[in-house]
């Protein structure tokens, strides 16, 4: 008999947790579509955050670590849905994780989740940033290697933005692919390459010529050339 009556307790205070659960959510579906509306990105934060306590799910996580991600928030990002790779990851976890990997300095990392998005979607702006990781860890193979992938696959609407001015500016894809080609060329020999990067140079600024970034490359080049040697 006491143990029915333990029981009968149990399964009241079960069903009363699962009614308040649904109140709760309620509640906060609710202030999370408020707080979209008011475009208060802190408010859908806090709401997607309450909302994945009391009903856990990974796209509601990958889409709370995105909005960290777009935020600058790199480090909560990852909190958010961890950096270990998993052959679960959906497209929005594996940019997560690579961009704010990336963003942190951390490009060896971030090279995996670049590559599994690469695979998936053989995309020139993805191929842009691999080939940039390499070149930054100095790995001119494999830099030259998606630099040639990206400009076989860029389309003409495609772009990239650049942040080294006071102002961030957006250039074609294509001229952003070039200039990169030319920087992994002439990382490969810095003597005797400097005419065939000012050509490919070239074709970057023909596409876009007021690139800062290859204006910049460019003219230190054709410094460079003027320069008499010893």
């Amino acid at each position: 008999m006491k143990n029915l009556f333990y029981l009968v307790i149990f399964c009241f205070s079960f069903v009363a947790t699962a009614q308040n659960n649904d109140a709760l959510t309620k509640h906060y579906q609710a202030y999370y579509k408020q707080m979209k509306s008011q475009g208060d990105v802190q408010g859908i934060i806090n709401a997607m955050t309450h909302l994945n306590i009391l009903k856990p799910s990974e796209a509601r996580k990958d889409t709370l670590a995105y909005i960290y991600l777009n935020e600058g928030k790199f480090t909560q990002a990852l909190n958010t849905i961890g950096i270990e790779q998993k052959s679960t990851d959906s497209d929005i976890a594996l940019e997560v994780k690579a961009v704010a990997l990336k963003s942190l300095g951390d490009l060896k990392q971030s090279l995996p989740f670049y590559s599994a998005l690469y695979t998936k979607s053989k995309n020139a702006s993805v191929a842009y940033e691999i080939a940039e990781n390499y070149l930054n860890l100095n790995n001119l193979t494999e830099a030259k290697k998606y630099v040639d992938l990206g400009l076989k696959t860029v389309n003409d609407n495609q772009g990239k933005t650049f942040y080294e001015t006071q102002q961030p500016y957006a250039v074609s894809l294509k001229a952003a692919l070039y200039y990169l080609d030319a920087i992994v060329l002439l990382n490969k020999n810095k003597e005797t390459n400097v005419n065939a990067a000012i050509l490919i140079l070239d074709k970057a600024l023909a596409i876009e010529p007021q690139f800062n970034m290859a204006l910049i490359a460019k003219n230190a080049l054709t410094t460079q050339q003027k320069q008499p040697k010893n």
